[in-house]
C-alpha cells in the first residue's frame, strides 16, 4: 500500500506523539508499504529526505504559530500526495484538518488517531485565558466532527470520552501504543552512581519526570512534598522537566512554587535526560509518581512500570489502565492523596496491579490490518 501521514511533527521533534509515529511509519515501511510523512519543516532538517525507509517532506513554516500556520501551508502538498495514496493518516490536532481535506479531494479513506480528548477541559489542564480556552474547545470540537472513516484512541480512556462526542461508535476503535521493553530492562541499568554523584545514597527518593505543562499535575507533587517529609525524614524528590520553550511559564510557575513552600532542599530539579540515558534516572529512584490530571496513554507510567518500580498515579484518565506491578491509584489534583501514595509505598504497603504489555508488534499489525481493511 501508499500510505500517507499528515502530522504536526516528526523525527527528529522529540515528543510522544512523534516516537508514537516514528514506530508506526518505519513499521509499515519494514512491512514493505510506501510511507510519506508531511510534516513541519523543523531548522537544521532538510525539505526532503528518506529515514529508515520513510519519505519525509518538510513544510516551512513561520517559527511563531508555527502549528496553525502548518494546518493550513500543508494543504496543498497533503492534497497533492493523498491522490497518489492508498489511504491517509493523521493525528490530533493541527495536522487533522489538511488531511481530512486530503481525503475528500482525493476520494481516499483516512484514519485520525486521537490520544486526548480535552473538550471542556482545556481551562484546566492548560490554564489558558477564557476566551483562549473557549476557542480551543471549540476548534476541538469541529475535528471530531469532520467525520473521518476511522478514530483510533491510543486507550479505552480516551475511546469512552471521544464517543461522548456523538461519534458514530462504529467508526471507533482502541489500538494501544508499543512500548520498547527492551530499552526499558531494569537489569540493564544502575542508577547508583546518580544517587552518588546527587549526594542522595541514603535518601529515599520519589522521581516525577516530563514537560511542565498543566495537565502533568506537577504543582500538586510539589504541594506534596512538605507532608511526604513529615513522615519520610530522609526523602528527597527529583524532578526531571523539559525545558521546551513552549512551556517556559509553566516551569517558571513550578520553580516558583518550590520557592514560595520553602523546600529548595527537599527537590532537585534536573535538565532534561536523554532518552538512552532516562532508565538509569528511573532505576535510580524507590518510586515514580506520574500526578497528571489527564492522560491519554501514560508512557512515564508505563516506564516505571517496566523498570519495576513502585508508581504512585492519578487514578484518571488512562493511568488505571495501563498501571501494573506494585503502586498505588490516588485521586487527582490532590497533593494529600499523593503523600499518602508514596508514604505508602515507603512503608510496603502497596496495591499489586494485573500485569499487562503493550507491544508495538500488536501495535503496528492492528493498524496495518485496520489499512488493509479500508484501502
Amino acid at each position: 500500500m501508499k500510505i500517507l501521514y499528515v502530522l504536526e511533527h516528526y523525527h527528529p521533534h522529540i515528543g510522544g506523539v512523534e516516537t508514537v509515529f516514528k514506530n508506526i511509519c518505519e513499521g509499515m515501511a519494514e512491512r514493505g508499504h510506501s510511507v510519506k510523512v508531511i510534516t513541519t519543516r523543523l531548522p537544521g532538517t532538510q525539505k526532503k529526505e528518506e529515514l529508515n525507509g520513510v519519505f519525509i517532506e518538510r513544510i516551512t513554516t513561520p517559527a511563531k504559530m508555527a502549528r496553525y500556520f502548518f494546518a493550513f501551508l500543508s494543504i496543498p502538498k497533503t492534497i497533492k500526495e493523498a491522490k497518489k495514496s492508498d489511504l491517509i493518516h493523521t493525528t490530533t490536532f493541527s495536522a487533522s484538518f489538511p488531511a481530512w481535506l486530503g481525503g475528500v479531494f482525493s476520494g481516499k479513506k483516512t484514519i485520525i488517531t486521537v490520544h486526548e480528548v480535552w473538550v471542556n477541559m482545556w481551562k484546566k489542564v492548560t490554564e489558558k485565558s477564557r476566551m483562549s480556552a473557549l476557542a480551543h474547545n471549540f476548534l476541538e470540537k469541529r475535528i471530531y466532527s469532520l467525520n473521518f472513516d476511522k478514530y483510533v484512541c491510543v486507550s479505552n480512556a480516551t475511546r469512552r470520552e471521544l464517543v461522548k462526542q456523538k461519534i458514530d461508535q462504529s467508526k471507533v476503535m482502541t489500538i494501544h501504543n508499543g512500548m520498547d521493553y527492551e530499552h526499558w530492562a531494569p537489569e540493564k541499568y544502575d542508577g547508583k552512581g546518580i544517587r552518588k554523584k546527587l549526594g542522595i545514597e541514603k535518601s529515599f527518593v520519589y522521581l516525577g519526570y516530563g514537560r511542565p505543562g498543566t495537565s502533568k499535575g506537577f504543582e500538586y507533587l510539589i504541594k506534596a512534598v512538605p507532608l511526604i517529609s513529615a513522615e519520610i525524614k530522609n526523602s528527597k524528590l527529583v524532578m526531571i522537566l523539559s525545558k521546551d520553550k513552549a512551556y517556559e511559564k509553566e516551569y517558571e510557575k513550578l520553580t516558583m512554587l518550590i520557592e514560595r513552600l520553602g523546600i529548595k532542599e527537599k527537590i532537585i530539579i534536573l535538565d532534561p535526560a536523554g532518552y538512552a540515558e532516562l532508565p538509569n534516572y528511573v532505576k535510580m529512584a524507590d518510586c515514580i509518581v506520574v500526578p497528571s490530571l489527564s492522560e491519554g496513554f501514560g508512557y512515564t507510567c508505563i516506564e516505571g512500570c517496566a523498570m519495576k518500580k513502585p508508581v504512585v498515579a492519578s487514578n484518571t484518565a488512562s493511568l488505571p489502565e495501563v498501571i501494573t506491578g506494585k503502586g498505588k491509584l490516588v485521586n487527582p489534583a490532590d497533593e494529600k492523596a499523593i503523600a499518602e501514595g508514596v508514604t505508602a509505598v515507603f512503608k510496603g504497603k502497596t496495591d499489586i496491579f494485573p500485569e499487562k504489555k503493550f507491544l508495538w508488534e500488536t501495535a503496528i499489525e492492528s493498524y496495518e490490518k485496520l489499512y488493509k481493511e479500508l484501502a
